[in-house]
C-alpha cells in the first residue's frame, strides 16, 4: 500500500457514538480507516460516509487490515463498551502496532482501568489515552467535548484532529491535554457526576413548579424557554423545554406525563460519588441525585406506601399550599433556587476533581475543565464562562461558593431559595437536590458548626480526644465520672 493512501487515523468500535465520530473526523478533512467486528457496522458506516458526501472514510474487515492501513506514528481510537470488550480490542489491535503507535480508549471507563492498560501497553512501546467523550451521539457527530488524559506525546500525536473535532466555543476548541494517567476518564466521571445533580436539580424545579404552582406542560415549556435566554442557558434547560411541548401520539396530552418515573442509570454518578466518600470529598448535591435514581427504581414499594400511609391518615398538603400561591413569584423563586443549587453541585464537582489532582499529582486546570465544558457536552452552560474566569481571577480558589462574584450572587438569591425550599417541604414535595444544595451552603458558610458535641461524643464513649479551641494539644475527658459528680442542671426544668 502506498504511502499517500493511507489514512491519518483509525477508528474500531462502530455503534452510534463510533460511527458518528468517525463522521465527524472524516468530514474535518482528515481521512480515517474504521473497523468492528460485526462486519455490518462497516458497511452501515461505509454507506453514511457515501450519503453525507463522499467522506473520506474507508471499512477494514479484520484487525490485521485495519492497523496496517494507517499511516505512522498510528493513532487508533476505540469506542467499545467499557470493562473486558476494551481489553480484548487492545489485545486484538496491538498485536499489530509497532513502538510509537498510540491508542485512545473513548469510553466511559474508571479511570484505574485505564491506568492499568497504560501500563500494560507500555511493554510494546505503544502510547496510551483514556479520552472522556461528551455530547451524545448528537455531539458525536458535530463537536463534542473531549477529555483526553495518559501520554502527552500520544495527545501532541492527534492534537491537530481532536482540535478540529471538539466543538468550538469563542476561546477555543473544547478539548485540551487533560493530564497524565487516568485523569481524562476522572474528569469525563466527575462530568457525568455534575450532570446528575443538575438533572435532579431541573427534575426539582419542574415537580415545584408543576405540583405547587399548578404550571401546565406548555407554560412550563414557556418558562424554560425563557430562563435558556437569561443565566441558566445551557442544553439541560433547553432540551427540557423540548420535551414539554411533544404530544402522546397514542392519546391526549403531552408524552412526557405518560413516562414511566424510574431513572436509569450506567454507573459514572455511584463512582463519583464513591470517589468523593474515598477523598472525603462533600459532594451532598450529587449523592442525593444517585439516592433518588435508586428510589425512583422502587416503583412498587412507593406506590404501596402511598397507599399505606394514606390508609393512615397522611393528607395531601399540595392543595392548601398551592391556594395561596402568586404563580409569577413563584416561578421567579425557583429560578434564582435552581441556579443557586446548581453553583453548589459544580462547586462540588470541582472540589473533588482538585482533591483527586493533588493526590495523584494530575495538575488538573479546573479553569480549562470548565472551558472545555462550554460546548458540545451534556452540562455545558453559559454560567461556565464564569467558573472559568472564577479559576482564572483565583488558582487556589477553595471553592466557588467564596468566588466574590459567586458569593454576591448567593447571598442575592438565598432568599428565594429558602423560599421554595421551604414551601416544598410544606407541601411535602421532595427536593433533596436543592435542601442538600442548600444544606451544604449553610454547612460551609457557618464559622462554627456542632461538630464540638459530636467530638465531645466520640471522646465520651471511644476516648477518641478532642481539641480545644482556647490552647493547643489534644485532650481527653472521663465524661461520665464528671457528670454523675456535678449536680448543676438537676431539677432545672422542674
Amino acid at each position: 500500500m502506498e504511502a499517500a493512501t493511507l489514512s491519518r487515523i483509525g477508528l474500531a468500535g462502530l455503534a452510534v457514538m463510533g460511527q458518528n465520530l468517525a463522521l465527524n473526523i472524516a468530514e474535518k478533512g482528515f481521512p480515517i480507516s474504521v473497523y468492528n467486528r460485526t462486519t455490518s457496522k462497516v458497511d452501515e458506516t461505509l454507506d453514511r460516509a457515501k450519503q453525507e458526501g463522499d467522506l473520506p472514510l474507508t471499512g477494514h474487515y479484520s484487525p490485521r487490515d485495519f492497523v496496517l492501513s494507517i499511516q505512522r506514528p498510528r493513532s487508533v481510537i476505540i469506542l467499545v463498551k467499557a470493562g473486558s470488550p476494551v481489553d480484548q480490542t487492545i489485545s486484538a489491535l496491538s498485536e499489530f502496532m509497532d513502538s510509537g503507535d498510540c491508542i485512545i480508549d473513548g469510553g466511559n471507563e474508571w479511570y484505574e482501568n485505564t491506568e492499568r492498560r497504560i501500563r500494560e501497553v507500555a511493554d510494546k512501546g505503544i502510547l496510551y489515552l483514556g479520552m472522556g467523550v461528551s455530547g451524545g451521539e448528537e455531539g458525536a457527530r458535530k463537536g463534542p467535548s473531549l477529555m483526553p488524559g495518559g501520554s502527552f506525546q500520544a495527545y501532541q500525536n492527534i492534537e491537530d484532529v481532536v482540535k478540529k473535532v471538539a466543538a468550538q466555543v469563542e476561546d477555543g476548541p473544547c478539548v485540551t491535554y487533560i493530564g497524565e494517567g487516568g485523569s481524562g476518564n476522572f474528569v469525563k466521571m466527575v462530568h457525568n457526576g455534575i450532570e446528575y445533580g443538575d438533572m435532579q436539580l431541573i427534575s426539582e424545579a419542574y415537580d415545584v413548579l408543576k405540583n405547587v404552582g399548578g404550571l401546565s406542560n406548555s407554560e412550563l415549556a414557556q418558562i424554560f424557554d425563557e430562563w435558556n435566554r437569561g443565566e441558566l442557558e445551557s442544553f439541560l434547560i433547553e432540551i427540557t423545554a423540548d420535551i414539554f411541548k411533544v404530544k402522546d401520539e397514542y392519546s391526549d396530552g403531552e408524552l412526557v406525563d405518560k413516562i414511566l418515573d424510574k431513572t436509569g442509570m450506567k454507573g459514572t454518578g455511584k463512582w463519583t460519588v464513591q470517589q468523593a466518600a474515598e477523598l472525603s470529598v462533600a459532594a451532598p448535591t450529587i449523592a442525593a441525585s444517585l439516592d433518588c435514581r435508586y428510589l425512583s427504581g422502587l416503583k412498587e414499594e412507593r406506590e404501596n406506601a402511598a397507599a399505606i400511609l394514606k390508609e393512615a391518615g397522611m393528607n395531601e398538603e399540595v392543595g392548601s399550599v398551592r391556594s395561596g400561591i402568586d404563580k409569577k413569584r413563584l416561578i421567579d423563586d425557583v429560578r434564582q433556587a435552581l441556579y443557586a443549587s446548581k453553583i453548589c453541585s459544580y462547586a462540588q464537582g470541582m472540589n473533588l476533581l482538585r482533591a483527586k489532582s493533588v493526590e495523584k499529582g494530575w495538575n488538573l486546570n479546573l479553569g480549562e475543565m470548565a472551558r472545555i465544558w462550554k460546548g458540545g457536552c451534556i452540562i455545558r452552560a453559559v454560567f461556565l464562562d464564569r467558573i472559568k474566569k472564577a479559576y482564572q481571577r483565583n488558582p487556589q480558589l477553595a471553592s466557588l461558593v467564596v468566588d466574590p462574584e459567586f458569593a454576591r450572587e448567593m447571598v442575592q438569591r438565598q432568599a428565594a431559595w429558602r423560599r421554595v425550599v421551604g414551601l416544598a417541604v410544606q407541601a411535602g414535595i421532595s427536593t433533596p437536590g436543592m435542601c442538600a444544595s442548600l444544606a451544604y451552603f449553610d454547612t460551609y458558610r457557618r464559622a462554627r458548626l456542632p461538630a464540638n458535641l459530636v467530638q465531645a461524643q466520640r471522646d465520651l464513649f471511644g476516648a477518641h480526644t478532642y481539641e480545644r479551641i482556647d490552647r493547643p494539644g489534644s485532650f481527653h475527658t472521663e465524661w461520665t465520672k464528671l457528670a454523675r459528680q456535678s449536680k448543676t442542671g438537676v431539677g432545672a426544668f422542674n
